[in-house]
């Protein structure tokens, strides 16, 4: 039995969806971001134990189709921007495409209808974060991540930083206290 949870960003989450389908008796025999498999189905008792308990998490199960399509989304998105080797000078619409075999004017007329933003805005600003957390980390100079998060080069990355934070990567790099959102909250 497939489950679609809302709000799973990080390898943190799945541990902690896990640890709450263990807790209820059911044990995933697979889990991803955003999807939980499990060999059992859930009666209703245990269906709204389930709701409460990731709810206290920050977690929501999702049960309509269309919801479940956008959260693949953007896990799908997370997981390239935030988690992939790959090389992100990949056209993302393809990447998309592919991993959820859909056509992809269908889902980004459908992400753009559900929530108010286009699939490339969302991509823009997961990419920005990803380079606030690469700016923090102090392991790659500017050049090296505009290269490893697919610009075409450090200006046209400055330029889409600034647009998004108000800042320049070097300000934000000086700065004491480095603002980032959460990823559930991109």
């Amino acid at each position: 039995m497939n489950f679609y949870i809302k709000n799973m960003v990080c390898n943190r989450c799945i541990m902690v969806v896990q640890q709450v389908f263990e807790k209820l008796g059911y044990p995933p025999v697979r889990i991803s971001l955003g999807e939980v498999e499990t060999v059992n189905p859930i009666g209703d008792v245990d269906l709204d134990k389930l709701k409460k308990a990731l709810v206290s998490y920050g977690f929501e199960l999702i049960d309509n189709t269309k919801s479940q399509l956008i959260e693949k989304i953007k896990n799908t998105i997370v997981g390239l921007v935030h988690y992939s080797d790959e090389n992100l000078k990949e056209n993302y619409s393809k990447a998309i495409e592919s991993h959820l075999n859909r056509d992809y004017a269908y889902l980004s007329t459908l992400f753009s209808e559900v929530e108010g933003t286009t699939i490339e805005k969302y991509i823009i600003h997961h990419k920005i974060e990803r380079v606030k957390e690469l700016l923090v980390y102090d392991e790659l100079t500017l050049s090296e991540i505009a290269d490893k998060m697919g610009y075409s080069n450090v200006a046209y990355l400055s330029s889409q930083f600034k647009k998004i934070t108000g800042l320049t990567p070097s300000h934000f790099k000086s700065l004491k206290q480095r603002k980032r959102i959460s990823l559930d909250n991109v």
